[in-house]
Order: structure tokens, then sequence, then C-alpha cells
């Protein structure tokens, strides 16, 4: 069944209830009446709400409406944030420069907005050991403190320790930054010539000894 609606000649009723193009309350008209109106007025009478009675119709210009409606609707799943849960491993006994590698990862994910699955993988003894997985979650939750917030608290899983690290930041908001950071860069490289920054050239005239 087709979701657009009825216009012109499609439209088989005996009187609508008509809007004017400014959006004006014209009044229940006969079908002909309106029919003719949206000739005078070079435009379409389209009906927008069907289950009224009478319907009601307004007169617009339709490929307009329908251009303008697929332009507001792309952009809208342009914008349209998706929730994403990244994850990231670690081991109860990690050393500093992994730590740090791995933290780094973890900013990077809650600046764009996503969540973060941290989990620590408990192997042979140290399963016996779960407080130095609950103290590394805690100290990595503390680190990141500024950008994130612990949305679920860490809790056994088996052989595994998981924590969920929520963002402060809002993803459409994140996405919004990033776009306004690349056109501003975008905007520098190009007010940039080449030899732009260089020295001003200088001739020399010697005078003509002839």
């Amino acid at each position: 069944m087709s979701t657009e609606p009825r216009i012109n000649d499609r439209i088989r009723v005996p009187e609508v209830r008509l809007v004017g193009p400014s959006g004006e309350q014209v009044g229940i008209v006969p079908l002909a009446k309106a029919l003719e109106l949206a000739q005078e007025y070079d435009l379409d009478l389209v009906e927008v709400a069907a289950t009224a009675r009478p319907p009601v119709c307004k007169l617009m210009d339709y490929g307009k409406f329908k251009y303008e409606s697929a332009m507001k609707a792309r952009e809208a799943r342009k914008n349209q944030a998706h929730t994403v849960i990244k994850e990231m491993k670690l081991r109860p006994k990690i050393d500093p420069h992994d730590y740090d590698t791995k933290k780094g990862h973890v900013v990077r994910f809650l600046k764009q907005g996503d969540k973060v699955k941290i989990t620590i993988m408990f192997r042979g003894r140290e399963q016996s050991r779960p407080e130095l997985g609950f103290r590394l979650l805690q100290r990595l939750a503390d680190d990141v403190q500024d950008l994130g917030f612990v949305e679920s608290s860490p809790k056994q899983d088996g052989r595994n320790m998981i924590m969920v690290l929520g963002p402060h930041k809002k993803k459409t908001e994140a996405m919004a930054e990033a776009r306004a950071l690349a056109d501003a860069r975008k905007a520098e490289r190009q007010g940039r010539t080449p030899g732009s920054d260089a020295a001003p050239r200088t001739t020399t005239r010697w005078p003509r000894t002839w």
C-alpha cells in the first residue's frame, strides 16, 4: 500500500476542508472548487488528513514538499547517533606500558561518545585473586573519570571480571564536535597558500654602465 498522500484528481470525496498555501483556513469547500483554486495558484491539492471528516487538504507545491522532506530525512539520518559498545581486555598483572596503551584507547572511545566494556581475564591461580581485577578496574575508572562514569559496576563472569564505562558526552555532541574540528582544520589548510610564509623575494637592480 502506498504511503504517499493522494493529490489532485486522485482525491475522490465530494468536499474537503481546505488549507491555503500559507496555512490559512479556507473552510469546507466542494472538491471541484478546491481543484479550481489549486490551478489558479499553480499548486497541487494534497490530502494531509485522510481520516478527518471531511478530509483535510492543503494547497502546496508537492514536488518541492517531497524534495524538502527527503532532505530533512537525509540530514536526520546523517546526525543519528548509534550507540556503540567498544571492548577492551586486560590482564590482572598488566605492565605499566600496556596499561597506558589500553587506557589511551579507552580515553579515545569515551571522547567519541562510545561506551566501553572492560574485561579482566583471569588465568590459572589468578582466579583466586579477584581483588586484583577489581583494583585494576577501579584504577582505570578513576583515571578516566573526567570523560566517563561507571555504568555497570565490576562483576565476576566465569573467569572474567567485567565493568562498563559510559561517556559523559552524548554521541551526538561528540559527532558535532568532531565535525566542527574537521571543518576548522579544513578551513585552516585552505587559508594557507604555497610559499605564503616565505620571505618576500627582492630583486637587485644594478645601475647601467653604458
